[in-house]
Parts: structure tokens; C-alpha cells; sequence
């Protein structure tokens, strides 16, 4: 079975994916990191961001800076954006990522692009998505935690330019996939977003 878990930045898709992966048993990949990585590669290299050449060549990122905690800052999340707009930078990605999606026994794909191109044939897809205030607060709180200074205005602005960037992009825009069912967590606490992905879930599966 493919669960394919699609949505905006700070919506929680991430969470629920982790929770599905777990209570079902099967792989998690969370695709956003590999974007993370050619970002921050492409930063390390002292290339620009917006040449496709260099954000391809970035794609050759050791393994180990999948590890690197710097890819789950704020300030790579908008390089991650920035070369994901690359139409040779997610064909360079495609293959890693749909390898891991039909693997035997199946798996969890949490992304922008996994219910419309990584994994079109998913027998679940869920779009996550939440407002854009309650995503800033999601991530403020997050940020303050880690001691990092930043504003709620400067990462809702952030946030707003990402999803630009991201439904925008002429190569695999963020939109809601065929068949998708749309999970707004706006109003939903950690837990009962979670109760309700795996509701949605065991209702295909049956």
C-alpha cells in the first residue's frame, strides 16, 4: 500500500506521515528533505540558487548531509523551495523517490508532489493543508523552542512566498491530487489530526 501525503509547509503533513508510517508499519520517506539537502548543497557550493546547472549539480549531495539538523531550518526550507522549481532538479530526484514508493509491502511519501507525479497511483493520498496564520504560529513555536530569533510576521510572509513559489512552478505545482482527500488542521491539535489521517486511511484500506 502507497500513502501519499501531499500539502504546504508547517500544515503537519510531516507528523502525519511519521504517525501513519508508524501505526501501519510501513517506510517513511519525507521527500522535502532531499529538496532541503540540494539547497543546502547548492548554498555550501556557492552556487546561485535560481541556475538550474548549479542546483542540478547539487543533487549529488553526500548521504550524510541528510543528517545535517541545519536541513530543518527555516532559511533552508526556502532554498529547498527555490531549487525545487527546477524541472531538472525533480527529474534528478524522481527515480530515488519513486524506488522508495514501490518497494515491496509499500510505503509513506510525505511532499508536494507525491499524489500527482512521484505516485500517482497510491491507493490513499491526503492533502494536508491549515491556514496560513495557524502554519506561522505552528512554526514560531517551533522556532522559539530551538532559541532561534524570528518573527510570526517574517515567517508568514516566508510561508506565503513559498506556497507562491510552489503552486506557481510550471514543473509539478503543489495543487490537490485526483482523488486526494483534503485534511485541514487549522483547528486540529496534533493528536486528533493524527486520529483523522488514520481514519481516512483504514477507511480505504476497507
Amino acid at each position: 500500500m502507497i500513502i501519499a501525503v501531499d500539502g504546504p509547509t508547517a500544515s503537519g503533513k510531516g507528523t502525519i506521515a511519521r504517525a501513519l508510517s508508524a501505526h501501519f508499519g510501513l517506510p517513511h520517506l519525507d521527500t522535502g528533505l532531499l529538496y532541503r539537502a540540494v539547497g543546502r548543497q547548492c548554498l555550501l557550493d556557492g552556487g546561485d540558487l535560481d541556475d538550474p546547472v548549479a542546483a542540478l549539480a547539487a543533487c549529488a549531495f553526500p548521504e550524510g548531509l541528510l543528517l545535517d539538523p541545519e536541513l530543518r531550518s527555516e532559511a533552508t526550507g526556502g532554498l529547498a523551495s527555490r531549487v525545487s522549481v527546477h524541472p531538472a532538479v525533480r527529474q534528478a530526484l524522481y527515480e530515488r523517490q519513486r524506488a522508495f514508493a514501490t518497494q515491496a509491502g509499500g510505503a509513506v511519501l510525505d511532499g508536494r508532489d507525491i499524489g500527482t507525479v512521484i505516485a500517482p497511483d497510491a491507493e490513499v493520498k491526503l492533502f494536508v493543508t491549515a491556514s496560513t496564520r495557524a502554519r506561522a504560529e505552528r512554526r514560531f513555536a517551533e522556532m522559539r523552542s530551538q532559541g532561534r530569533d524570528i518573527t510570526l510576521e517574517a515567517i508568514a510572509a516566508d510561508l506565503a512566498a513559498r506556497d507562491e513559489r510552489d503552486a506557481s512552478r510550471k514543473d509539478a505545482p503543489l495543487v490537490v491530487a485526483d482523488g486526494a482527500v483534503v485534511l485541514d488542521t487549522s483547528d486540529l491539535g496534533r493528536d486528533r489530526a493524527v486520529a483523522e489521517a488514520i481514519r481516512i486511511v483504514s477507511e480505504a484500506r476497507a
